[in-house]
């Protein structure tokens, strides 16, 4: 009984959300779970372009010179695409989260009637390896430039040295 109403509570919440999304200047973001409501700029391209504020106020995450950061988790943005996610208009700075959801490889689902934009939860490709306990393929040449792969050792025992300068 308690998990239908709570079912019909919810249902209720987002049909409300919906139809006040419906307005043209605002747009639902469900981010991790949480809707918020955010004035959007209209964009012709499909992609969702919010203010800096409301890109942490539905998100927490922030621009900033190393990236699209929240807390100790920083994304960089490719500097050649840099104009792909962020761009000025008069006075405010816009974020494109659409562009933003895609390099990071998180699905996005949109109601373009209602003007709700929901952010599925991101793949992480390390959590699958680690989950699988399958290190991921790669190639690299041996001292003599013939290449090998790591799919060529499967089922065997594979020691991997690796080294950096950093």
């Amino acid at each position: 009984m308690l998990k239908m109403f709570a079912c019909a509570a919810i249902t209720s919440l987002f049909s409300v959300a919906m139809t006040y999304a419906a307005d043209q200047a605002h747009r639902v973001v469900v981010y991790d779970g949480v809707a918020t409501t955010i004035n959007a700029s209209a964009d012709t391209s499909g992609d969702l372009w919010i203010t800096m504020a409301d890109l942490k106020k539905a998100t927490g995450f922030v621009v900033k010179p190393q990236g699209v950061c929240r807390e100790q988790l920083c994304f960089p943005l490719p500097k050649a695409r840099k104009a792909e996610f962020v761009s000025k208009e008069g006075a405010k700075s816009l974020f494109n989260l659409s562009a933003f959801a895609r390099l990071v490889k998180q699905p996005v689902a949109r109601d373009e009637k209602n003007g709700v934009w929901y952010f599925g939860k991101r793949e992480d490709e390390r959590t699958t390896y680690l989950a699988s306990l399958k290190a991921p393929n790669f190639t690299l040449p041996d001292l003599t430039g013939k290449t090998h792969s790591l799919a060529d050792y499967r089922g065997k025992k594979v020691l991997l040295i690796t080294w950096a300068s950093w």
